[in-house]
């Protein structure tokens, strides 16, 4: 019988002993491998996060103490430890388990994490509420070293000089966020934490750490050491105790440490190094491409991801000025051949997507074409950058909005369905949504021509070339067909299902390819008196560009009758797309009923 077998909840993990832990964390892995496999999912952060995430569950007790996790796509082995092991299977599947964590899915998650940087702030206000109320547990943030560094983390860790006692962060260092590490704070304190001096020196400081540690005139030459060391003690100024740099995969080791640390008499920042992808050896070796896979350990196709090295470097030949940048995204975004072309002009800036906005504004003003490509669901973090730094002084900045629409497995934490109603309420803001890569690099082209803020959408997966194209210089929308039932479609996915509608229809449709959101294409709207008008977007209805028709119409007295098909107001499951998309009524039926 596996150890794994009779893990029904966390305290079945400390009656191992623990010599037994490695053996556990083994069959955890296996486990993790054989059902990304079937399912797809997450795999080279969560392989890197197994044996620390099972001595965390040795020595503490996630039943009262918190575990936040930071991002959320390495908490695998957590559900595993936490009663899910059984339905493991269901992981990312519809109604099955979330790939991130959710305090509706267990009790033992303690707070959402989707998204990087909010893990040190909640702790923070975990404590705050904790010793208000007169409490008394752990907390602990497990934070991957690229998470550590983004600018909510830092603002956390800066907020004030006292930090709570019984507080943990655990930095699991892999020296990747999802491509590799480029953020220069993590370089410099990676420089400084791995010189053999102080590593040896802090192996032997940290066993005295808590109620066996000798002392202020200890504390006092430990501090000295690290200054004449490191020159920096950064950690004791904003109130933590650093303890590290410890194999991130020596369970007995990390057992130990975290028996000291549990017992320091202020916050903690535990260093752990790990290897993203440990136990698969091409996952080692290629952790970028094994971040997030499909089933069989494949790499999903995405054909917009796909093509915007190539389309960008097209128009990179003829200028010199078009630089790309993303946020910790570069394989993902499809920036990887265009940063080997042109070193000089990609600019990875991490986990950071405030600062990648603010700093593309930069570089226009300057004098630059910036183009940042980013998943929608990250872009919405520099809402007040896009509004303030570009939007507010015109200046020329494309976003790339990768993601737009539903995403599929991922779920509610990275659903794109809120980008247009955002973008399209700022002044000078243009939004296109395209139908394929042709019309991709048709608009990008329009884009660069207009020298003012515009943002490109388009979905995730397979998107196949559509027949006919209508360049966006003659017109900002694509007519086909006549008739008193007009579809609006926006997007590859709601125009394949227009066109779907218009084979099965009993009448004639008008289908029209409303790849320019904002501006709308108002001498067409002006046609539409007494006709029916059928808006299929994604995106959800709040704001979006079935919401812009109504208004226009709406105040130019045009007499139609607007019937909008969007998202509802609810935050969207996890599921295949087409799952989703069917949930929500995106069918050929459900469109023939309206019509």
């Amino acid at each position: 019988m596996k150890l794994l077998d009779k893990i029904k909840s966390p305290a079945d993990v400390k009656k191992l002993t623990i010599e037994e832990l490695p053996i556990l964390a083994e069959e955890i892995r296996q486990r993790i491998i054989s059902v990304v496999d079937k399912n797809g999912g997450h795999l080279s952060s969560n392989l890197g996060a197994v044996d620390a995430i099972v001595a965390l569950h040795y020595v503490f007790d996630f039943s009262k103490d918190k575990l936040l996790f930071d991002v959320g796509h390495q908490s695998y082995a957590h559900k595993i430890l936490c009663g899910r092991n059984e339905n493991f299977d269901t992981i990312r599947k519809k109604d099955g388990l979330s790939g991130f964590p959710n305090p509706n899915e267990s009790e033992y998650d303690a707070f959402v994490a989707g998204h990087a940087g909010n893990s040190i702030s909640a702790g923070l206000g975990y404590c705050s509420a904790r010793d208000l109320i007169g409490q008394d547990y752990y907390v602990i943030n497990f934070v991957g070293d690229a998470s550590f560094f983004n600018g909510v983390n830092l603002e956390a860790l800066s907020s004030t000089d006292k930090k709570p006692t019984k507080m943990i962060t655990i930095l699991n260092d892999n020296g990747m966020s999802i491509s590799k590490n480029n953020n220069g704070l993590y370089k410099f304190i990676s420089l400084c934490t791995t010189k053999r001096t102080y590593g040896k020196f802090m192996r032997f400081a940290n066993r005295t750490v808590g109620k066996n540690f000798i002392g202020r005139a200890l504390k006092r030459f430990k501090t000295f050491i690290k200054v004449g060391l490191n020159h920096t003690t950064a950690s004791e100024a904003l109130g933590f105790k650093y303890v590290g740099i410890f194999d991130g995969h020596n369970i007995k080791e990390l057992v130990n440490i975290l028996r000291h640390v549990k017992n320091a008499d202020k916050a903690v920042i535990l260093h752990v190094k790990t290897i993203k992808g440990k136990g698969v050896a091409e996952a080692e070796n290629n952790p970028s491409y094994y971040h997030g896979v499909g089933s069989h350990l494949k790499s999903g196709n995405s054909t917009f991801s796909s093509s915007i090295s190539q389309i960008l470097d097209k128009f990179a030949q003829k200028d010199e000025r078009i630089t790309a940048i993303c946020a910790g995204m570069k394989d993902g975004t499809g920036l990887s051949e265009f940063a080997v072309k042109y070193p000089n002009r990609f600019f990875d800036v991490g986990i950071a997507e405030e600062h990648a906005v603010t700093f593309s504004a930069g570089q226009a003003i300057g004098g630059l074409k910036p183009i940042v490509c980013m998943y929608s669901t990250f872009l919405q973090r520099s809402y007040d950058q896009i509004m303030h730094d570009v939007c507010l002084q015109n200046l020329p900045v494309i976003f790339m909005i990768d993601r737009a629409g539903a995403v599929g497995a991922d779920g509610a934490t990275h659903q794109g369905l809120f980008d247009i109603s955002y973008l399209r309420s700022m002044p000078n803001m243009n939004v296109f949504a395209v139908k394929d890569v042709v019309e991709l690099e048709d608009v990008l082209n329009h884009c660069l021509k207009l020298n003012e803020p515009c943002a490109i959408r388009y979905p995730n997966g397979n998107n196949p070339v559509f027949e006919k194209h209508i360049p966006i210089s003659e017109s900002l929308w694509e007519v086909d067909g006549e008739g008193d039932t007009v579809i609006l479609a926006v997007g590859p996915r709601m125009l394949r299902l227009a066109y779907e509608v218009k084979e099965k229809a009993q009448k004639s449709l008008c289908v029209i390819n409303a790849r320019s959101i904002k501006p709308l294409y108002k001498s067409i709207l002006d046609t539409f008196a007494g006709k029916k008008i059928i808006v299929l977007e994604e995106n959800v209805l709040e704001g979006g560009f079935g919401s812009s028709v109504l208004e226009y119409v709406s105040k130019e007295g045009i007499k139609c009758d607007v019937i909008c098909k969007a998202f509802p107001d609810k935050f969207i499951s996890h599921a295949t797309v087409d799952e989703q998309l069917k949930e929500v009524g995106f069918t050929v039926d459900s469109v023939l009923e309206l019509i």
